[in-house]
């Protein structure tokens, strides 16, 4: 029987935006591509891109045999968990490619494999090409189009695995790159750890205590965004739309987190899962307090505070041990669980300015020298090896005109 690789991308460029899809079917044993597709799809979110790339490989793989085993590749988590039947497909407009799709071969011959980014250049290519060619009005044909202008340094294209060899890859991790690849992640990163577990962490938009300062913790009035967190909230779901990466995301159960990730989650066309291990230290006496009301009110204490992690506010509130105990369980179960992904965590100063410093090995007294604005985006990365790496603090940069 024949078999044949899938290579299928697609984007957009706004998500909603002009968006296009690639595809490539590959030759497994000489790694000739037989055929390629490319479309310019009008105005299309990212997901439905990257259906339409994968509906085109499957029918220009059944054109050339419909008798083919095939192997589907591409760096979309969503799709492929989909189409290989462990995520529900909640989102009406995917349900539909979704079924077509699982349509055009027997479903025990097409087996699915995510990749990094990094080794699904030529669907990639493929895509940007019919975008840009949609761009200026025309319409994407093929030209120089080759695997050998996407092909790597070294050697890294493995054969197509068996059936299988796909059954017992569904029983471990699918979010790690298999270990026969050769991805090229992070800096340098061996071959074995495959794509990281990407944390974009968001601290909400403003409430009406943020400009005053206020202690805002888990055991407070829980206060909703104000005027200018909506907005700010707006800003950042165009910011992460345009960028298009965030495949998931997870907030913190206050009422301010809560808004800010519904309204970033209905730009970006995803669900919001709440986790009580995201939710801000509780400050117990001192909720509502500005830090001089504080310093009145409750010296010993709030200077116990600021000396000691183990120290708690005034009548039980959480000390910062205690909150790093939490957020440390908290980033072990989510990188876990979104291992190969990029989820955003929509959360407080506290819980971000901790996973910082877990992720940097600094002292506890670190958490008083960051800066943390309203709505701002820091990113951290965690590899399968236990490491993790901070890519970004308090960016601002979409908040502004």
């Amino acid at each position: 029987m024949r078999e044949f690789i899938v290579e299928a991308d697609g984007g957009s460029r706004g998500n909603p935006g002009p968006a296009g899809y690639g595809a490539a079917v590959i030759d497994p044993a000489t790694g000739e591509t037989l055929a390629e597709a490319a479309e310019y799809l009008g105005t299309a979110t990212n997901n439905v891109a990257e259906y339409r790339g994968l509906l085109a490989g499957l029918h220009a793989a059944h054109a050339l045999d419909p008798s083919a085993e095939v192997h589907v590749r591409m760096d979309s988590k969503l799709v492929i968990e989909q189409m290989s039947g462990r995520w529900k497909i909640k989102h009406p407009g995917l349900q539909p490619l979704a079924a077509e799709a699982a349509r055009v071969f027997p479903p025990d011959r097409v087996t699915y494999e995510w990749i990094p980014r990094e080794r699904n250049k030529h669907a990639d290519r493929l895509a940007n090409e019919a975008m840009d060619a949609g761009s200026r009005g025309e319409q994407w044909s093929p030209s120089a189009s080759t695997a050998a202008l996407d092909a790597p340094s070294t050697p890294s294209t493995p054969p197509a695995p068996t059936k299988a060899d796909a059954d017992a890859r569904a029983a471990r991790n699918l979010a790690s790159a298999p270990a026969t690849a050769t991805p090229t992640v992070g800096w340098a990163a061996p071959a074995d750890l495959g794509a990281p577990a990407t944390f974009v962490l968001l601290r909400h938009g403003e409430t009406p205590l943020t400009p005053q300062k206020r202690f805002s913790g888990s055991g407070g009035s829980d206060p909703a965004l104000s005027d200018i967190g909506r907005e700010q909230a707006e800003r950042v779901a165009a910011a992460l739309a345009k960028r298009g990466t965030v495949q998931a995301i997870v907030a913190s159960p206050l009422a301010r987190t809560r808004e800010t990730a519904e309204i970033v989650a209905a730009r970006l066309g995803l669900d919001v899962t709440i986790d009580e291990g995201l939710r801000e230290t509780d400050f117990g006496a001192w909720e509502g307090l500005t830090f001089g009301e504080v310093r009145e009110r409750h010296p010993d204490d709030l200077n116990a505070w600021l000396a000691d992690p183990e120290a708690r506010p005034t009548d039980g509130g959480e000390s910062f041990a205690e909150t790093a105990t939490r957020i440390a369980a908290t980033r072990d179960r989510l990188a876990e669980a979104y291992a190969g992904r990029t989820v955003l965590l929509v959360t407080h100063v506290t819980p971000i300015k901790t996973f910082v410093r877990l992720a940097l090995g600094a002292p506890p007294e670190s958490l008083f020298r960051m800066e943390l604005s309203a709505a701002s985006l820091s990113a951290v990365a965690y590899y399968a090896d236990g490491n993790a790496s901070v890519r970004l603090l308090n960016d601002t940069s979409h908040l502004r005109p």
